[in-house]
């Protein structure tokens, strides 16, 4: 263990107020929320060395679940570890938490929420900006110059473009490639425990979701699948939601889905939130806490339980191979979600302009805090959408 892990430069409470401001104030989605901990953390607060912010981003990439949660959660364990990792993780979602549970009650209440669409169509396009700025930031940081990593980046980029997915075993075969390169391994074959055994418990937590339980108890079951076996961003487990709650199950319609999405849009914090809004329409507030518990629990534990053999042995030079072939993975894909995501928000040229205006004013204005510019595009949505969508 470094000189760093045992004299910390913050207290944990310190983290705690980091991660409830993040919960509370961090528009953008995944993409921007792992480049704001890396600004904030590392760069300008030097809490976190680089070096353990990128065993996090690869612990968390590798692991199902979403990423800027458990990305938060292993900021916390770095120098508190159990105590620290639950605190900053309770603190990074229950701002949003409690956001989507009020949004789900008024949606409830007056028949669903006409503005979301307004506000989503200027939130939409300026998140594409400031997902970009992020996106192109940590690029710089953790890919630099080095062709080999540019390469992986670049692949992953392009899959991630084309296939509108997260392909979780290049992520693994990126790090043994450089592993291999770099460092050859004595202990490769352990690398493809999860490979092996997650889509194996993923069989059987199938099997049991088809058993006739609970309403609760069905929630349960299906949104801890969604946790524990949908890796990559936040984003990713959309797809997976999809198919359980409008076809395979019918808890929600199609607009009532779309609706839910745009609330896991336009509220800060991890985007997987929406399962809290999304338990809510189906059954009230015991729906949204069991929702968002299945949901993050296995996360926490696919971070916590993995974390003391990653900072063990995270400086051995295999290691640190296998970590930047991952990283650089992950920032691939990162980046190449910035395009699939621009697809579906940039959809006419008044969303061009607004994507472009946040580009230009974050690249400009290196201080200007993101929530105004999210505040000011759901303004100009409210004014515009009406107007071009009557």
């Amino acid at each position: 263990m470094n000189d760093a892990a045992s004299s910390p430069r913050y207290t944990i409470w310190q983290m705690v107020l980091y991660m409830l401001r993040l919960g509370t104030l961090g528009f953008g989605g995944p993409v921007a929320l792992v480049g704001y901990m890396q600004r904030d953390l590392v760069e300008q607060r030097k809490w976190i060395s680089q070096e353990d912010y990128k065993e996090g981003l690869a612990l968390a990439q590798l692991a199902p679940g979403p990423l800027a949660a458990q990305l938060g959660i292993y900021m916390g364990y770095v120098h508190y570890r159990i105590p620290g990792a639950t605190l900053a993780g309770l603190a990074f979602v229950i701002p949003s938490f409690l956001m989507v549970v009020v949004l789900g009650w008024t949606y409830v209440r007056f028949g669903g929420l006409s503005w979301m669409q307004a506000v989503f169509y200027g939130v939409g396009a300026a998140v594409i900006g400031i997902i970009a700025m992020s996106a192109k930031k940590l690029t710089q940081k953790s890919v630099g110059k080095d062709k080999l990593l540019w390469a992986i980046y670049l692949l992953l980029a392009a899959v991630t473009v084309i296939t509108e997915s997260e392909v979780a075993w290049l992520f693994i075969a990126a790090g043994v490639l450089v592993w291999l390169l770099r460092a050859p391994p004595k202990w490769l074959s352990k690398s493809s425990l999860n490979a092996v055994v997650l889509p194996q418990i993923s069989m059987a937590g199938s099997i049991i979701g088809n058993l006739d339980v609970s309403l609760l108890t069905q929630i349960g079951i299906f949104f801890a699948k969604a946790g524990a076996f949908v890796f990559g961003s936040g984003l990713a487990i959309v797809p997976f939601l999809y198919g359980g709650v409008v076809t395979e199950y019918h808890w929600l319609t199609d607009k009532q889905f779309v609706d839910a999405v745009a609330v896991a849009m336009i509220t800060p914090g991890p985007v997987v939130i929406t399962v809290g809004f999304i338990g809510y329409l189906v059954a009230g507030m015991s729906g949204a806490t069991v929702a968002a518990l299945a949901t993050f629990i296995p996360c926490y534990l696919f971070t916590i339980i993995p974390a003391p053999y990653f900072k063990k042995y995270g400086k051995l030079p295999g290691v640190i191979a296998f970590v930047d072939g991952i990283t650089a993975a992950a920032i691939g894909a990162i980046t190449g979600s910035v395009i699939v995501i621009a697809k579906r928000s940039i959809i006419d040229i008044p969303t061009v302009v607004i994507a472009l205006a946040t580009i230009a004013l974050l690249w400009k204005f290196k201080k200007l805090q993101e929530p105004v510019i999210v505040a000011v595009a759901a303004l100009i949505g409210l004014v515009l959408y009406p107007l071009l969508h009557p």
